[in-house]
C-alpha cells in the first residue's frame, strides 16, 4: 500500500465521521422531551398556573407561571437542552416560596409542543413568553431572566432585547461554536455550526445587572467559558465558583447566591439603561 493510498484512506475516514457532526448537528445539541405532564403529573409547585402564547412565527406554546406574592420581581426561567417543563419547574421552589414570581419558559418542540427548535426558535419563543408575561401585568423592569446551560443564550439574547431588571447565568458558554470546538477539537466545527447563540459577541451591549455562577467542577461546559464571558461583561456584575459542583447539580447553592442578589438590586426607577 502506497502512501497515497493510506494518506486517502485516512482522509475519507475523516470526512465520514466530519460529515454525521454537520447533518445532525441539532440532534446533538436538542434534547426534547416529546411528552406534556401536567403540572399535577410534574408535582410542580401549587402556585403555577399553565399561559398559553402564540409566537411571531405562529407557535401555539405553553409556558408555567407562579405570580409573585410578596416580591416585586419575576424570574424567567430558560432551561438546559435536555430539560422540559416539569423538571425545569423544580428550580423555582426557592424563589416561590421567597415570594418572588417565576415563569417557566418552554421551547418548541419540547415537553409535547409543537414545531422543532432552532436558535432562531428559541428566541421567538424567548420572545413571546416575556410578552405573554408583560400582557399578566408584569413590568419589563420587573422582570430577571435566568438561563441555564443552553438557555443562558437564550436569556442573553432577551437581555439585550427587552428592558429588563438584571439577567442571571448559570453555567453559561462563550457560544455553540466555541463548545463545539471543545468537544470536537480534530474537526472545524466552529465554521459550521449552524446555531451559534453567541453570548460572547452579545455580552458586551447589555448594560443591567449580572450574575453568573459556574459549578468548578462542571463536566459539560468548561468553567473557563464563563469567566470569560464575565471578563466581556459591563458592571455591575459579579461572579462565583461553585467548589465541588458540577453541571446539574448546582441548583440549590445557586438559589441561595441569587437571592441574595436579587434582594441587593436597585430600586424601579434606578434601573440601568
Amino acid at each position: 500500500m502506497t502512501w497515497r493510498k493510506i494518506l486517502s484512506g485516512i482522509a475519507a475516514i475523516y470526512l465520514l465521521t466530519f460529515l454525521p457532526l454537520c447533518i445532525y448537528q441539532r440532534e446533538l445539541l436538542y434534547y426534547p422531551s416529546h411528552t406534556y405532564v401536567s403540572l399535577h403529573d410534574a408535582y410542580a409547585s401549587r402556585s403555577f398556573r399553565e399561559i398559553h402564547v402564540r409566537t411571531e412565527d405562529g407557535m401555539n406554546l405553553i409556558d408555567w407561571y407562579a405570580p409573585a406574592t410578596t416580591k416585586p420581581f419575576t424570574f424567567v426561567f430558560f432551561h438546559g437542552n435536555g430539560d422540559s417543563l416539569a423538571t425545569a419547574s423544580q428550580v423555582a421552589d426557592p424563589y416561590i416560596a421567597a415570594g418572588y414570581g417565576f415563569l417557566v419558559v418552554e421551547y418548541r418542540g419540547y415537553s409535547g409542543l409543537p414545531g422543532k427548535p432552532t436558535e432562531i426558535g428559541l428566541y421567538a419563543d424567548g420572545r413571546a413568553a416575556i410578552k405573554g408575561l408583560m400582557a399578566q401585568g408584569v413590568k419589563s423592569e420587573n422582570i430577571v431572566l435566568f438561563g441555564h446551560s443552553l438557555g443562558t443564550g437564550v436569556a442573553t439574547q432577551m437581555a439585550a432585547e427587552f428592558h429588563v431588571r438584571g439577567l442571571m447565568l448559570l453555567a453559561p458558554y462563550l457560544s455553540i461554536p466555541k463548545m463545539a470546538q471543545h468537544n470536537y477539537p480534530i474537526y472545524p466545527v466552529e465554521y459550521v455550526v449552524l446555531d451559534r447563540f453567541e453570548n460572547d459577541g452579545k455580552i458586551g451591549s447589555i448594560h443591567v445587572p449580572l450574575l453568573i455562577v459556574n459549578g468548578a467542577n462542571d463536566q459539560i461546559i468548561p468553567p473557563s467559558q464563563g469567566k470569560l464571558l464575565f471578563s466581556l461583561a459591563n458592571e455591575p456584575k459579579e461572579f462565583h465558583s461553585l467548589p465541588g459542583r458540577g453541571h446539574n447539580d448546582a441548583f440549590d447553592d445557586f438559589a441561595a447566591l441569587s437571592l441574595d442578589w436579587a434582594s441587593r438590586l436597585p430600586a424601579s426607577n434606578k434601573v440601568p439603561r
